[in-house]
């Protein structure tokens, strides 16, 4: 069962939008990425307030995704990648990304804490941040 609304084209875009940000990660970390990017458009909070579907989240400005802003968000979306689009809306989740909703890059070590919010972990080369229950309690949620 979905727990978010995603149409066919909605999964496209998160496919390709997945693959942008984090196809060098592997399927682990394109998941992770996906974690985020879903846990944007089901919650209501902070900067994700009107961020209600996977098309405004993925071209969400400012704030939003790296491979939109800068330009390499231009390959399509293969199988692989539009399966593991459906396996994230369908609510699987991967620590430290499950209730994440931001993810970086940094050139070395995460920081502990980027823009006040708490590192959850790392993955390859991203770094995953949570906000606090008290912040934003719609991430912690169950589905």
């Amino acid at each position: 069962m979905a727990v978010i609304k995603a149409t066919e084209n909605d999964i496209r875009v998160l496919a390709r939008l997945m693959r942008a940000e984090a196809e060098g990660e592997g399927e682990l970390g394109m998941l992770m990425a996906g974690n985020v990017m879903v846990n944007r458009t089901r919650v209501d909070c902070l900067d994700f307030g009107d961020v209600n579907s996977i098309e405004r989240m993925a071209f969400q400005s400012p704030g939003g995704f790296e491979a939109v802003q800068k330009g390499y968000f231009y390959q399509r979306a293969r199988e692989k990648e539009i399966r593991l689009a459906k396996r994230v809306v369908n609510g699987e989740r991967h620590h430290p990304a499950e209730f994440a909703l931001w993810f970086f890059r940094p050139d070395g070590s995460c920081p502990a804490q980027w823009w006040g919010y708490w590192n959850s972990g790392r993955y390859k080369l991203h770094c995953f941040y949570t906000p606090l229950a008290s912040q934003c309690p719609a991430v912690y949620s169950t589905y």
